[in-house]
C-alpha cells in the first residue's frame, strides 16, 4: 500500500497553534474514493474563559483566538451583553464595519497568498500587508482610545476622513490585486475574465472552470440558514457536544460564501449548471471580494456618535448568546454568567460545521474518482471550505 500525505494551511494561518487541526483521510481502491475520515481537533479553548469576569474574558478572547480575533471579540461582546442586559444598538453599524474588514483581509489571504501557491505562482504578501494596514486602521478611527471591544462598547467617534482612506485602500487594493478590470457579474464575463487570466485569482478560477474541477465536491449537504443568535444559543446551552457536531435539523450543513450566496445570479447559475462544486465556491468568494468594499462603504455611511450603554456590568446572573458572519461562515457564542462570572462558555465555529465527520468535505469526496489530479481537487475542496486551522490530507492505495 503506498501512503500519500499533503500539508494544507487553512487560509490566514501562518502556522498551527492553538486553534487546533483537521486531518483528512482517503482510502483509495479501484480508482475510487472507497472511504472517507475527517477529523477536526481542538483544544477546549472555551473552558479558559470560565471563571472569568466579563472584562477579564474580553481582553483573553483575542489571545485565545487570534486568527478571527476582531470576530471572536465581537461574538463573545454580543454573547456577555446579552447575559448582562445591556443595549448596544448605537454600536451595530460599527461592529458590522470591524467583522467586514477582518473578513476583506481572510479573503485577501487566500487569494492573494493561498492561491498563487497553488498555480506555482508567487504569493503577495506586500498587497496583503497593505490591505492588513488598512483594515487595522479601522478601529482606532471608530474609537479613538481603542475601547470599541469591551462589554456595553466604547465612545465611539468616527473620523470620517481616516475611515474613508482605509476602505479607499482596502477598494483599491482589491479591485487592482483580485479583478484587475470590472468584477464580472454573470457565467459569460466571468469564463472571458478567467480565460484572459490578468491576476494569479483569474487564472485559478479558470482552473476551477475546467470540466475535470467545477463539479469536484459537490454533494446534498443544505447550506446553514443565517439563523440568528438565539438559535444557536437554543442548541448550544442543551448539549454541548453541538460545538464539536453542529447540526440543522438533524442533518450536516455547509456555511461561509457559498451557503450566503446561493441568491446571486452568477453563483445561482453555476449552481444550476454543476452543483455546489468548486467552481460555484471559487465564484462564491469572488462575489463576496466585489461587494465588500461597498458594503464596508454603506456602512460608515451610517455611523454616528455613541457612548458606552449605561448599566455595564451591573448584572450578576443570565445567559446570552451571539452571532458573526466571518469570512468561513457563521460563528457562534454562547454563555452563562453566575454570581457576576462566567460559569459555562460554548462556541461552534465554521470549521465544525464545513468539517464535520459527515460534512461537505467528507459527503463531496466520497466516491470520487481516484486519479492523479485527486491530490490537487482535494486540496483545493479543503481551500474552498476554509479551515480556520491547519489541515493535513493523507491519500492510502488499497490497491
Amino acid at each position: 500500500m503506498n501512503g500519500t500525505g499533503a500539508g494544507l494551511k487553512g487560509a490566514g494561518l501562518e502556522g498551527a497553534g492553538l486553534e487546533g487541526s483537521v486531518s483528512v483521510r482517503l482510502e483509495t481502491a479501484a480508482g475510487r474514493v472507497r472511504a472517507v475520515s475527517v477529523k477536526v481537533r481542538r483544544p477546549a479553548a472555551a473552558r479558559a474563559l470560565c471563571g472569568r469576569t466579563p472584562e477579564e474574558a474580553m481582553r483573553l478572547v483575542p489571545l485565545l483566538f487570534s486568527l478571527c480575533g476582531t470576530a471572536q471579540s465581537l461574538a463573545a461582546l454580543e454573547a456577555l451583553e446579552d447575559a448582562l442586559g445591556l443595549d448596544t444598538r448605537p454600536h451595530d453599524a460599527a461592529r458590522a464595519l470591524l467583522a467586514d474588514a477582518e473578513a476583506a483581509t481572510n479573503h485577501a489571504w487566500q487569494v492573494l497568498m493561498d492561491w498563487p501557491a497553488r498555480l506555482g505562482e508567487a504569493p503577495q504578501p506586500k498587497a496583503l500587508a497593505g490591505l492588513r494596514a488598512a483594515a487595522a486602521a479601522i478601529h482606532p478611527a471608530l474609537y479613538p482610545t481603542r475601547d470599541g471591544l469591551r462589554p456595553g462598547g466604547g465612545s465611539l467617534r468616527p473620523d470620517r476622513t481616516a475611515l474613508a482612506t482605509a476602505i479607499a485602500i482596502l477598494r483599491d487594493g482589491l479591485e487592482r490585486a483580485v479583478f484587475a478590470t470590472p468584477a464580472p457579474v454573470d457565467v459569460a464575463e466571468l469564463e472571458r475574465w478567467a480565460n484572459a487570466g490578468r491576476t494569479s485569482v483569474a487564472r485559478l478560477m479558470h482552473r476551477l472552470l475546467a470540466p475535470d474541477m467545477a463539479g469536484f465536491g459537490a454533494c446534498g449537504v443544505s447550506a446553514l440558514a443565517p439563523h440568528p443568535a438565539g438559535w444557536f444559543g437554543e442548541r448550544l446551552s442543551a448539549d454541548a457536544a453541538f460545538s464539536g457536531l453542529p447540526r440543522q435539523d438533524g442533518a450536516p450543513a455547509h456555511t461561509g460564501p457559498l451557503a450566503r450566496q446561493t441568491a446571486h445570479p452568477l453563483v445561482a447559475a453555476l449552481l444550476a449548471r454543476h452543483g455546489p462544486g468548486l467552481a460555484a465556491h471559487g465564484a462564491a468568494r469572488l462575489v463576496e471580494l466585489a461587494g465588500l468594499a461597498k458594503r464596508l462603504a454603506s456602512r460608515a455611511d451610517r455611523l454616528a456618535d455613541a457612548e458606552p450603554a449605561p448599566g455595564t456590568g451591573t448584572a450578576r446572573h443570565g445567559a446570552g448568546s451571539g452571532v458573526v458572519e466571518t469570512a468561513r461562515g457563521r460563528l457562534a457564542h454562547w454563555l452563562r454568567i453566575e454570581d457576576g462570572r462566567i460559569a459555562d462558555y460554548r462556541i461552534v465555529a465554521p470549521t465544525e460545521w464545513n468539517f464535520a465527520a459527515d460534512g461537505p468535505l467528507a459527503q463531496g469526496l466520497a466516491g470520487v474518482e481516484a486519479d492523479g489530479a485527486l491530490a490537487e481537487r482535494t486540496a483545493l475542496l479543503v481551500a474552498a471550505l476554509d479551515p480556520c486551522v491547519a489541515c493535513v490530507v493523507t491519500i492510502q492505495d488499497e490497491d
